[in-house]
């Protein structure tokens, strides 16, 4: 679209684009609605009384096996991990509206299995199909409403744990079913992605789609046509470059490293030990941290330090780590490799803004697998010493930033390109002043290719 569109009409007047938008972006809040129940089910007594087992040494008189813990846990971020690798075949060939309908459909068939079930291993199965249902889901969502979603699912738990039944469990299970379903329904009234219809010669479908998501002033056949000359641009670029483009060179290198790395940096902050065992957690400590333990062990004021360091740690990842983790991750790749980049830093190939880093996956699914052998008291029974482990890992996070991740606020991707070119330090990124070299000789080479 043209800068002269973009003044000219006000935002209210794209309230369907807005309304699409929503109604898409809150199937990142079923995720976290997902990991922020299935961490309290896990310290719920009718929950341990169907799949733990007695045990009077525990402060709530049930345990749960640290394998079971595992796999409950784990088997969801596996089940994610392989749906969101076959994400972008599925949205390329399929289409985006029947992804998310397959999506609510998995979501309704593992919930529904997981809420009607004694089995151990039909929890498993549920969990692993609704692990296929959120990979769906996550590429199409952003990360705020993960995170909201997670806050949801844990009040929702704190209210369910009076029950005394099965049904305190079953009932916060029972809310995963909302979001789907009101996806499900609103994506009766939306249209098809205009790219993915243009993108699949599908143009006057696109042109409807247009029409639809654009208030009744715009150019669509403008914005059509620009569209279908970037998809082309896009198409002989990706036929001219390939993944080894990314470490060819020591420039690229130093830009593919620098931007998987900083995704990583959400897994190394732990924080997803704390969204899916945190209440567990915190029942087989009793309230206790590490720290506060060696100085007043048991005490009341211990419970109120725990506390207030768990929503500072929270408050700390949501609001800074994870947000501008994937701001920084999107901007520092180079420019012609930023597709392929986005493949490499995401699990689907071909779709663009999506929300799943392949490398973040990987520490995801370790944190989950192997915390409960340190938490759980039949294993290593670390307790409240597990928290030792994220502290060096924060540390060397923070370094790395500190040292090697450039400040790139302000500045324009032609002068990321330039600042890189120029090999200038990570700390002096901020301090850099740009002489426009790289647009200069950017437009000399487009100029001379187009006469060739």
């Amino acid at each position: 679209m043209s800068s002269g569109q973009q003044r000219s009409v006000e935002m209210r007047a794209h309230w369907k684009s807005l309304l699409a938008m929503t109604l898409v972006s809150l199937s990142s809040f079923q995720y976290g609605l997902d990991f922020g129940i299935i961490g309290g089910l896990q310290a719920m007594v009718p929950f341990l009384q169907v799949y733990g087992y007695e045990d009077p040494t525990v402060p709530v008189g049930y345990n749960i096996s640290s394998v079971r813990q595992q796999l409950i846990s784990s088997l969801m971020v596996l089940g994610s991990f392989i749906s969101s690798s076959s994400a972008g075949f599925s949205a390329s060939y399929i289409g985006r509206k029947p992804s998310l309908w397959l999506a609510c459909v998995l979501v309704f068939v593992s919930t529904a299995v997981m809420q009607t079930t004694t089995s151990i291993g039909a929890l498993y199965a549920g969990r692993t199909i609704l692990g296929f249902a959120n990979g769906l889901l996550m590429t199409h969502g952003q990360l705020y409403i993960q995170s909201v979603g997670s806050l949801i699912g844990t009040v929702v738990d704190n209210f369910a744990a009076k029950i005394p039944h099965r049904g305190a469990y079953i009932i916060p299970l029972g809310m995963i079913h909302i979001v789907p379903g009101i996806l499900a329904i609103g994506l009766f009234f939306i249209p098809e992605s205009p790219r993915w219809l243009a993108a699949n010669g599908q143009l006057q479908k696109a042109e409807r789609s247009l029409q639809w998501l654009r208030p009744q002033e715009w150019s669509v056949g403008e914005e059509l046509g620009e569209m279908n000359a970037a998809l082309n641009a896009e198409r002989q670029l990706q036929a001219k470059v390939g993944y080894s483009e990314l470490f060819r060179n020591p420039i690229d290198r130093r830009r593919t490293t620098v931007a998987v790395l900083t995704l990583t940096t959400q897994a190394a902050s732990g924080a997803m030990f704390v969204i899916a065992f945190g209440t567990y957690f915190f029942e087989m400590a009793n309230l206790i941290m590490a720290v506060v333990y060696t100085v007043e062990p048991g005490t009341q004021r211990s419970g109120k330090i725990l506390v207030g360091l768990s929503v500072i740690y929270i408050v700390a990842y949501t609001g800074l780590i994870a947000p501008y983790a994937w701001v920084s991750g999107g901007e520092l790749p180079s420019q012609r490799l930023r597709s392929r980049m986005l493949s490499l830093d995401d699990s689907p190939r071909r779709l663009r803004a999506v929300n799943y880093s392949g490398s973040k996956t990987c520490f995801l699914w370790l944190t989950t697998f192997t915390a409960p052998y340190f938490i759980n008291p039949e294993a290593l029974n670390w307790g409240p010493k597990y928290g030792y482990i994220w502290a060096p890992s924060c540390v060397i996070a923070a370094l790395w930033i500190y040292f090697f991740l450039p400040e790139v606020k302000g500045r324009s991707l032609e002068e990321i390109d330039e600042m890189f070119e120029a090999r200038i330090p990570a700390r002096k990124f901020a301090s850099y002043c740009c002489t426009g070299q790289h647009a200069v000789v950017e437009k000399v080479e487009t100029e001379h290719r187009e006469k060739v």
